[in-house]
């Protein structure tokens, strides 16, 4: 067998997409936990308004969490998937 199987190369394709996908999903949800957790003083108007652009970050989080967890999940079964089928390419070649 030259080189490596097609079915095993796009499943290595796919595990690469949805794995950098993730990452960057990670990288925003990290820059958005940042800007949750500044701290400042306010008057009452500025307080209640901050109040309101504070619940939609939280509820983008909590959205972008729900993500994460799914392409994490994906991603971990992909790459077993991937390892599953490299080695049995390797025991019966």
């Amino acid at each position: 067998m030259n080189g490596m199987p097609a079915t095993l190369s796009y499943l290595l394709i796919t595990w690469g997409t949805i794995t950098a996908v993730l990452l960057a999903l990670v990288i925003y949800g990290n820059t958005l936990s940042i800007r949750e957790d500044d701290e400042i003083y306010l008057n009452r108007t500025e307080d209640h308004m901050m109040a309101a652009e504070q619940r939609v970050l939280i509820t983008k989080m909590d959205r972008l969490k729900r993500v994460i967890m799914v392409l994490a999940s994906v991603s971990g079964i992909l790459l077993i998937a991937s390892a599953g089928l490299w080695a049995w390419i390797g025991f019966h070649s």
